[in-house]
């Protein structure tokens, strides 16, 4: 048994499928430099991460599953469940080894790289309705996450799309990094939690008149007698609450 560490990214775990075939490796675990603890039963092997390599596993792929199934493997990967890494590996080597089809539900690897995706699809689709802007003294807009899943890379087009003619930050507090947009790229960011939201200066004057009126909105746009709490909280679950201003005590 051959241990492959990687960097934890996409890239680097394409470069593990690559290094697989190039080194004719059977049996094989994959880790990070993080979650690596050596045992007596396997060796490890560190796997450095080549866009060149990367880029060729990724087109084979698409030569022999379709863009869906590749995306489905990508929001897979972007779950960051323990189990993912090596469910990606072995999808791929029965792609390429054995000519799997992508809708062999019969599988469990391909069974269950379907129920992760469709997981983290239904997360991004929560982030794209759930996300609330807020503008900062230095005209930027700034919104805080915390979703279960990396969805970031996932919605950066649509918000991109959306919000074309102002700048904005999405920042994920749970990964401590975030995507800004400047008016003509999408691009990562990290800073420390206190250049944001904790900060009660970093926000317009106006700011504080604007959630008031969008919290008078939601106020008296809700009908009491129609109220279903149940429903309701079945497609805005209480963890989203804390970001989402209309939920929030004056």
């Amino acid at each position: 048994m051959t241990t492959l560490i990687y960097d934890g990214s996409w890239f680097g775990l394409l470069c593990c499928i690559f290094d697989i075939y190039e080194y004719k490796l059977g049996a094989v675990s994959v880790s990070t430099p993080e979650r690596y603890q050596p045992d007596a039963f396997s060796a490890p092997r560190e796997v450095h991460t080549d866009t060149q390599h990367a880029a060729r596993v990724s087109k084979g792929l698409l030569k022999n599953v379709s863009a869906k199934a590749y995306a489905d493997l990508y929001a897979c990967f972007l779950s960051e469940l323990p189990e993912v890494p090596a469910l990606i590996v072995r999808y791929a080597r029965a792609v390429f080894s054995e000519k799997l089809s992508e809708t062999a539900f019969g599988n469990p690897d391909v069974l269950r790289v379907t129920q992760i995706s469709k997981m983290v699809s239904r997360e991004r689709h929560r982030m794209k309705a759930f996300i609330r802007f807020q503008l900062t003294a230095d005209n930027i807009y700034f919104a805080e996450v915390e979703p279960d899943f990396n969805v970031l890379p996932l919605i950066m087009g649509h918000f991109k799309n959306r919000y074309a003619d102002q700048e904005w930050i999405i920042f994920d507090k749970k990964r401590q990094y975030g995507i800004y947009y400047d008016l003509q790229r999408v691009e990562e960011v990290q800073f420390t939690f206190s250049e944001g939201k904790s900060n009660p200066n970093a926000f317009a004057e106006s700011e504080a008149l604007y959630q008031n009126m969008w919290k008078d909105y939601f106020k008296h746009v809700s009908i009491d007698s129609r109220k279903n709490t149940a429903l309701h909280l079945r497609h805005v679950p209480k963890r989203y609450w804390k970001h989402l201003i209309e939920k929030q005590v004056y």
